[in-house]
């Protein structure tokens, strides 16, 4: 607790303003492009449509073979992603253990700002926090594509389904869950992009608050301006 009244005390009002900033926006942004998806045609908007189609096709094909090796393809980005987390997260609790000489590395590089070991710490803890954030999103996609996987296991066989409504009812059940699958996904992703404002605070708290407006600035770009979205939506 008194090195929490300390950090307080010693962390000035731009790294304060920095740290409010990426956090802020992050979740911003997050409630954001959910709502906005509603009204705008974004990548995860556009590709759940053909996801749902995807499952509907499926019901036709007598052997699905195929929509099992593409539900493993895209777990096992999700599986990369987590495990290459896990490294990221165990060296920097590593840094953790060495704070001086990372500090004192970190001071070697241009432009980068002198702190003291317990904001410098700080600065690790938060970065380590958004890959953790990662680590859960990425773990949880992997489950949800799993659980997509035993839903085209379990399909009915083609010509058992003799009730339009039984496969449009399958198509729109397992469509929803590939689709929260790749958004649990995007969420990881998301955060790796926000991991880099969040080193450049070791730089600068106001580095920090540009690359935040930054990154959110591309991400909008990429999720709601993109070629993919015309391409997704002209099908």
């Amino acid at each position: 607790m008194d090195r929490l009244f300390e950090l307080g005390r010693l962390l000035p009002v731009p790294d304060w303003l920095a740290l409010v900033t990426l956090f802020a926006g992050w979740t911003f942004y997050a409630v954001f492009a959910r709502r906005r998806a509603s009204v705008q045609p974004s990548i995860l908007g556009s590709s759940n449509r053909w996801r749902r189609r995807w499952m509907l096709q499926s019901t036709h094909r007598e052997v699905r073979v195929l929509d099992g090796v593409v539900v493993q393809h895209m777990s096992s980005s999700a599986s990369f992603f987590a495990s290459t987390t896990i490294l990221i997260i165990g060296g920097l609790l590593a840094v953790l253990g060495t704070t001086e000489k990372a500090s004192d590395l970190v001071r070697e590089l241009p432009f980068a700002a002198r702190t003291s070991l317990l904001v410098f710490d700080m600065k690790v803890a938060v970065l380590a926090a958004v890959f953790v954030y990662a680590f859960f999103r990425f773990t949880w996609s992997i489950r949800l594509y799993s659980m997509g996987a035993l839903l085209v296991a379990s399909a009915p066989e083609r010509d058992a389904i003799t009730d339009e409504a039984e496969r449009q009812a399958f198509a729109d059940r397992a469509g929803r869950l590939m689709g929260m699958a790749a958004e649990s996904f995007n969420d990881g992703l998301r955060a790796y992009y926000l991991s880099f404002a969040a080193v450049s605070w070791f730089f600068s708290p106001w580095a920090m608050v540009v690359a935040t407006v930054g990154v959110l600035v591309v991400l909008y770009r990429r999720e709601f301006r993109s070629e993919v979205v015309k391409v997704l939506e002209s099908g």
